[in-house]
Protein backbone atom coordinates (compact mmCIF):
# COMPACT_ATOMS: atom_id res chain seq x y z
CA UNK A 1 0.00 0.00 0.00
CA UNK A 2 1.06 3.52 -0.32
CA UNK A 3 2.70 5.05 2.46
CA UNK A 4 0.13 8.39 2.51
CA UNK A 5 -3.03 6.00 2.24
CA UNK A 6 -1.29 3.68 4.80
CA UNK A 7 -0.40 6.72 6.94
CA UNK A 8 -4.31 7.98 6.74
CA UNK A 9 -5.93 4.29 7.88
CA UNK A 10 -7.18 3.18 4.67
CA UNK A 11 -8.76 -0.15 4.08
CA UNK A 12 -9.36 -1.66 0.72
CA UNK A 13 -12.67 -3.40 -0.24
CA UNK A 14 -13.16 -5.82 -3.28
CA UNK A 15 -12.08 -3.90 -6.28
CA UNK A 16 -13.43 -5.67 -9.51
CA UNK A 17 -15.13 -5.64 -12.84
CA UNK A 18 -15.16 -1.91 -12.73
CA UNK A 19 -16.22 -1.39 -9.09
CA UNK A 20 -13.53 0.27 -6.13
CA UNK A 21 -14.68 0.20 -2.41
CA UNK A 22 -12.60 1.70 0.57
CA UNK A 23 -13.26 2.53 4.33
CA UNK A 24 -11.74 4.77 6.47
CA UNK A 25 -12.30 4.16 10.34
CA UNK A 26 -12.08 8.76 11.41
CA UNK A 27 -9.57 9.40 14.05
CA UNK A 28 -9.17 12.99 15.11
CA UNK A 29 -6.37 13.22 12.80
CA UNK A 30 -8.65 13.53 10.20
CA UNK A 31 -11.19 16.37 11.76
CA UNK A 32 -10.66 20.46 10.34
CA UNK A 33 -10.46 22.72 13.18
CA UNK A 34 -14.30 22.69 13.02
CA UNK A 35 -14.35 18.99 14.36
CA UNK A 36 -15.74 17.15 11.39
CA UNK A 37 -13.93 15.34 8.22
CA UNK A 38 -11.51 17.64 6.28
CA UNK A 39 -12.34 18.11 2.92
CA UNK A 40 -9.13 16.53 1.75
CA UNK A 41 -9.73 13.71 3.34
CA UNK A 42 -12.51 12.75 1.40
CA UNK A 43 -11.07 13.75 -1.83
CA UNK A 44 -8.41 11.97 -1.40
CA UNK A 45 -10.84 8.96 -0.44
CA UNK A 46 -12.83 9.08 -3.18
CA UNK A 47 -9.52 9.80 -5.80
CA UNK A 48 -7.93 6.33 -4.81
CA UNK A 49 -11.06 4.39 -5.00
CA UNK A 50 -12.20 5.75 -8.32
CA UNK A 51 -8.25 4.90 -9.51
CA UNK A 52 -9.07 1.40 -8.34
CA UNK A 53 -12.25 0.54 -9.96
CA UNK A 54 -10.47 1.79 -13.71
CA UNK A 55 -7.20 -0.03 -12.29
CA UNK A 56 -9.65 -3.17 -11.83
CA UNK A 57 -10.52 -3.43 -15.54
CA UNK A 58 -6.53 -3.43 -16.94
CA UNK A 59 -3.74 -5.57 -16.29
CA UNK A 60 -1.35 -5.56 -13.42
CA UNK A 61 1.50 -3.49 -15.86
CA UNK A 62 -0.88 -0.94 -16.02
CA UNK A 63 -1.68 1.97 -13.31
CA UNK A 64 -3.55 4.98 -13.49
CA UNK A 65 -2.94 8.85 -12.75
CA UNK A 66 -5.76 11.04 -12.01
CA UNK A 67 -6.33 13.46 -15.04
CA UNK A 68 -9.37 15.25 -13.64
CA UNK A 69 -11.63 15.28 -10.71
CA UNK A 70 -14.55 17.01 -9.53
CA UNK A 71 -15.56 16.65 -5.93
CA UNK A 72 -19.17 17.85 -4.48
CA UNK A 73 -19.42 18.03 -0.83
CA UNK A 74 -22.95 17.17 0.48
CA UNK A 75 -23.40 17.03 3.86
CA UNK A 76 -20.54 17.33 6.67
CA UNK A 77 -17.95 14.41 6.50
CA UNK A 78 -18.41 12.95 9.52
CA UNK A 79 -16.57 13.00 12.98
CA UNK A 80 -14.33 10.69 15.14
CA UNK A 81 -15.00 7.14 15.74
CA UNK A 82 -17.49 6.35 12.84
CA UNK A 83 -16.49 4.63 9.55
CA UNK A 84 -17.12 5.70 5.84
CA UNK A 85 -17.39 3.95 2.96
CA UNK A 86 -16.34 5.12 -0.24
CA UNK A 87 -17.76 3.36 -3.48
CA UNK A 88 -16.66 3.63 -7.32
CA UNK A 89 -17.72 2.77 -10.70
CA UNK A 90 -16.01 2.99 -13.99
CA UNK A 91 -18.79 5.00 -16.68
CA UNK A 92 -17.16 4.68 -19.85
CA UNK A 93 -13.58 3.14 -20.29
CA UNK A 94 -11.44 3.52 -24.17
CA UNK A 95 -7.82 1.97 -24.64
CA UNK A 96 -6.26 5.37 -22.53
CA UNK A 97 -8.50 6.53 -20.38
CA UNK A 98 -11.33 5.26 -17.80
CA UNK A 99 -14.15 7.92 -16.82
CA UNK A 100 -15.21 6.57 -13.22
CA UNK A 101 -18.31 7.96 -10.47
CA UNK A 102 -17.63 7.58 -6.90
CA UNK A 103 -19.60 8.77 -3.34
CA UNK A 104 -18.89 8.18 0.24
CA UNK A 105 -21.53 7.64 2.28
CA UNK A 106 -21.70 7.51 6.58
CA UNK A 107 -24.30 4.09 6.37
CA UNK A 108 -27.30 5.76 4.22
CA UNK A 109 -26.15 9.01 4.87
CA UNK A 110 -24.70 10.44 1.64
CA UNK A 111 -21.46 12.70 2.22
CA UNK A 112 -19.99 13.61 -1.20
CA UNK A 113 -19.70 12.68 -4.78
CA UNK A 114 -17.08 12.68 -7.60
CA UNK A 115 -16.27 11.76 -10.72
CA UNK A 116 -12.80 11.78 -12.68
CA UNK A 117 -11.01 11.13 -15.77
CA UNK A 118 -8.17 8.60 -15.29
CA UNK A 119 -5.21 7.89 -17.75
CA UNK A 120 -4.01 4.53 -18.36
CA UNK A 121 -0.19 4.08 -18.17
CA UNK A 122 2.27 1.17 -18.00
CA UNK A 123 3.84 0.73 -14.87
CA UNK A 124 7.06 0.01 -15.90
CA UNK A 125 7.34 3.39 -17.27
CA UNK A 126 4.73 5.32 -15.19
CA UNK A 127 7.53 6.85 -12.71
CA UNK A 128 10.29 7.81 -15.22
CA UNK A 129 7.43 9.37 -17.23
CA UNK A 130 6.44 11.04 -14.03
CA UNK A 131 9.75 12.36 -12.88
CA UNK A 132 9.97 13.63 -16.47
CA UNK A 133 7.11 15.36 -16.04
CA UNK A 134 7.91 17.01 -12.66
CA UNK A 135 11.35 18.69 -13.98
Amino acid sequence: MHPYLHSLGVMFGNCSAGQGRTLLPLTDSHMNSWGITHGGVLMTLLDVTMANAARSLVSDERGVVTVEMKTTFLQPGGVAGITIEASASVVFQSTTMCFCEGEIRDGERLIAKASGTFKYLKIANSAAQLRRMCR
